[in-house]
Parts: structure tokens; C-alpha cells; sequence
């Protein structure tokens, strides 16, 4: 079955054509920006014209950067605060007038990996964790899905910890892959003793770079990087709209 999924991010709200049977991308991924700044009105009509672009009229799969309870955004992580308890599937659907099934952005992504991808066939905690404009986190307990941990924004180092080591903070600090892999290997220390984890998969785009900054990593746990990489959560995202439907 081919779905729609797209991928609402901070800094860029990705979509492709998704095979949900074998996970794969149909065609070629477009990408826009997202609009500063990221009101509920602005990006609305974004996803609209991404699903205009791929000239797609069935439902639609948004993972998206939020607490999400029943279509209903419950935060705003590096998006506009005015999210905060808008129908973010209602607006969704009302502006581009097909059904939008929306769930959090990272979920999404573990849907994907553990479908498809690293956590396939796997038992125990695995904890998926994607590093972007933030951190998002998905844990998955004999493949059960515990939703909406939102595990970057625990405290570290004084801060919040997506603030600490997220990507844009790489960036904004200028720091190496190895001093960054050394403040990450923090971050994964303190989910490792908060969660025991048997598995620990990096999705987002530090996924590719992850050969980088391995030998900083000395959790127990193993990291991996998430088989479908920055593609998790357009893939997740399409595989929940498809079961929205059942």
C-alpha cells in the first residue's frame, strides 16, 4: 500500500511516497523549510504544499515535534508555544482537506526501525533516539511502544539536554564530532541508568555520522545507527496513517 508520510521537523518538513509493505520510498523525497515562525497557520499551509507537490489526495501520515494525545498537540519543541493544545490533526486535515493522522515525530521514527529497520525481531528496551534541531526519543518494550517520552528534555549538565547535545547545539558551538560524541555519550550514560536499555539506535541526521564519534560512545548498551537513517520518520509516519485506517 502506498502512503504519504511526512516528517515536520524544526528546521525542514520532509514527505515522500512510502511502500508500507516493504518500507521503501517511492520516488524522490522533497523537502521545505519550515516557516519562522513555526505557527500552526504557517505550517499548515506548508504541508500543504508538499502534498500539492507530490499531487497526493488519500490520507496522510505527519510525524511531528510534540507531546501528541488524540491529534492534539500537549508541547511545542522547537516550534511556535502557540501549538500547545491546537488539534494539530483537525487543522491539518481542514487545511489540505484530506484525513491527517498525526503522532509524535520520533515515535514515528521508532514505528519505522522497529518495523523495518535495527530493532526488527528484537526483545527488550530499545531506546531510538533522534538528534536534529533537537532530541527526540521513542522507547520500545518487546516491540510495545511507551509514547511521547519526550527523553530530551531531561536535565544534564544544568540544562536541558537537547540543548547540551542536539546537533543545532553542535553547530551553534562549533564543536568537533568527537567533543560532541563525548557530550552525547553523557546523555546516553543517563538514559542507561535511568531505562537499562538493551539497545540504543541513532536516527536523525547524526545517524550518518555516527563512524565519527563511536569511539567516544562507552555505554553498555550498543548504539547503532537506525537502518533507514534521516528516512525513519517520513517511513513511521506513513506506516501510522495506514493503521489509523484499520
Amino acid at each position: 500500500m502506498q502512503m504519504l508520510g511526512v516528517d515536520i521537523g524544526g528546521s525542514g518538513i520532509k514527505g515522500c511516497l512510502v511502500d508500507t509493505a516493504t518500507g521503501e520510498l517511492i520516488g524522490e523525497r522533497h523537502r521545505l523549510a519550515t516557516p519562522q515562525p513555526a505557527t500552526p497557520a504557517a505550517i499548515a499551509h506548508t504541508l500543504k504544499a508538499l502534498v500539492e507537490h507530490f499531487e497526493w489526495k488519500g490520507p496522510v501520515g505527519c510525524g511531528f515535534p510534540a507531546i501528541i494525545h488524540n491529534g492534539i498537540a500537549k508541547s511545542a519543541a522547537n516550534i511556535d508555544k502557540s501549538w500547545v493544545e491546537t488539534d494539530a490533526a483537525h487543522l491539518f486535515a481542514d487545511v489540505t482537506g484530506l484525513p491527517c493522522h498525526v503522532i509524535n515525530d520520533a515515535d514515528a521514527a521508532g514505528l519505522a526501525e522497529m518495523r523495518f529497520g535495527t530493532g526488527r525481531d528484537r526483545k527488550g528496551v530499545i531506546i531510538l533516539i533522534t538528534v536534529g534541531t533537537g532530541i527526540g526519543t521513542a522507547v520500545f518494550v518487546n516491540g510495545q511502544l511507551l509514547p511521547n517520552t519526550e527523553l530530551g528534555h531531561l536535565m544534564l549538565e544544568g540544562m536541558v539536554a537537547e540543548h547540551y547535545c542536539s546537533d543545532a547545539a553542535r553547530k551553534r558551538e562549533d564543536l568537533s564530532w568527537g567533543r560532541w560524541g563525548k557530550r552525547f555519550n553523557k546523555y546516553l550514560a543517563r538514559l542507561e541508568f535511568l531505562f537499562s536499555p538493551d539497545l540504543f539506535i541513532l536516527g536523525g541526521g547524526s545517524a550518518s555520522k555516527l563512524d565519527k564519534f563511536i569511539d567516544k560512545i562507552e555505554t553498555r548498551a550498543p548504539l547503532v545507527a537506525a537502518a533507514s537513517l534521516n528516512q525513519a520518520g517520513i517511513i513511521g509516519a506513513a506506516l501510522y496513517a495506514v493503521e489509523q485506517q484499520k
